[in-house]
């Protein structure tokens, strides 16, 4: 064999440098085409998720404005009259002045109760702490309809008649836990040295408290507020235990009213208590962030 001539060797390595040239060209293109295909993809499943979830509320809606005297989908016209019908029955808005009266007692209350639990827990030594840390991380897993049997019972040994008094300490079973491992979580995020310094210049422990622990712990406080009030406005199953025929919530009323009715009133109450909770979300992003509150990063 004879050695190759220079003049071959040249078109040998150009031929080779213009294939790797072309082959590195086209891999960017060809992975912009399928990360691009795989957010594609990604969005419409997102999509479909989304809709999935959200048909049986736009199904509850769209029922609810049909002109017929019976549920129906899709309707038949459109109207507000069931709407209007709902200022005609007295027990339906009782109902709801109870619920959203006795929501706002548990959001305040659960606030005031889980800073000063969330406080004691993370800044404090004292015996049980660790029991009764466990304790509220637990209620989220006890079943509703375990809390109220249990409710129930105590309710009766104590003997304490049903009022609105007792149907907010059963709801502060559900709601306490949440503002507490909010705060907890707020206050996971403070540094401490922030606190130390105001001291050392000088605040009172009211002014330390005021001005640099409560700002690091107010979005969660409010977020926890929020959670606490639509958790009780949107409660049946404990609230069924702990209620009477004439002191009913409004999730009651409906359930009730259900087993022998079933007209598009029922639609109307269920999109009324649809918007109430979807008005809180709203101020809670507002307000909080529902990406940040859940330790999400919006700039990501």
């Amino acid at each position: 064999m004879t050695a190759p001539t220079e003049t071959e060797t040249a078109t040998a390595t150009a031929t080779a440098t213009a294939t790797a040239t072309s082959k590195g060209a086209g891999m960017p293109i060809a992975a912009g085409a399928g990360g691009r295909a795989r957010r594609l993809l990604g969005a419409v499943f997102a999509a479909l998720v989304g809709l999935f979830l959200l048909a049986p509320v736009l199904v509850t809606i769209a029922s609810s404005l049909t002109t017929t005297s019976y549920v129906t989908f899709p309707p038949e016209g459109l109207t507000l009259h069931w709407y209007a019908e709902l200022l005609n029955r007295p027990e339906f808005l009782d109902s709801f002045l109870l619920s959203i009266g006795v929501a706002a007692g548990a959001a305040v209350v659960s606030t005031a109760l889980g800073l000063a639990a969330g406080l004691a827990i993370h800044r404090y030594p004292f015996p049980g702490k660790s029991v009764l840390d466990r304790l509220f991380s637990s209620a989220f897993a006890v079943p509703t309809i375990v809390l109220g049997i249990g409710l129930l019972q105590w309710y009766a040994q104590l003997g304490m008649a049903s009022s609105p008094l007792t149907l907010l300490l059963a709801h502060l079973v559900l709601t306490v836990p949440y503002t507490v491992r909010l705060v907890l979580a707020g206050l996971a995020g403070l540094d401490r040295s922030a606190e130390l310094a105001a001291a050392g210049l000088g605040a009172k422990a009211p002014q330390v408290f005021w001005h640099v622990t409560l700002p690091a712990v107010r979005g969660p406080l409010i977020a926890g507020a929020f959670f606490a009030l639509i958790t009780s406005f949107d409660d049946l199953t404990i609230a069924l235990f702990v209620v009477t025929t004439d002191m009913q919530t409004l999730p009651v009323r409906i359930f009730n009213y259900l087993q022998y009715n079933y007209d598009p009133t029922v639609t109307a109450v269920g999109t009324v208590m649809v918007l109430f909770a979807a008005v809180a979300v709203v101020i809670i992003e507002r307000v909080v962030g529902v990406a940040h509150l859940f330790g999400a990063d919006p700039e990501h």
